[in-house]
């Protein structure tokens, strides 16, 4: 970006510019480490709750067949039991899909490409004002 640099005059006021820059790149130095440790978790969640779920949908067909071909009694009452556990597993993870899953990643890997675009940001403006602080 083109900074309206010229009207800044006094190497005091580069200083005070650069000071509050290299804060700034602090701030967004730390938010971008955090920023990776989320993506990072929400990539290797979004793995294991797929699996997850993977698993107890088969486990909920199996209970299905199963409860298909049982005589009524207490062997049966027993399986549909398991299978509202199971469907009720497979509504927490469901959810828990929609917190980390594919889509909060993505979300999550924009957030730290737009840090990254405002540290090359503070970067720059950083070496444009000390450009200028050694052309006073």
């Amino acid at each position: 970006m083109n900074y309206s640099i010229n009207n800044v005059t006094q190497v005091t006021d580069c200083d005070v510019l650069i000071s509050w820059a290299e804060k700034e790149k602090a701030e967004l130095t730390f938010k971008k480490i955090s920023e990776e440790r989320l993506t990072n978790k929400y990539a290797n969640t979004s793995l294991e709750v797929e699996a997850i779920l993977q698993g107890v949908l088969a486990e909920i067909s199996a209970v299905e067949t199963v409860i298909s071909v049982l005589p009524d009694g207490q062997t049966k009452d027993e399986e549909i039991k398991k299978k509202v556990k199971l469907e009720y597993k497979k509504f927490l993870l469901e959810n828990r899909k929609e917190s980390y899953g594919a889509v909060a990643l993505l979300e999550k890997e924009l957030d730290l490409e737009r840090i990254n675009k405002e540290l090359l940001e503070v970067d720059a403006f950083i070496t444009t004002i000390t450009n200028h602080k050694a052309n006073l």
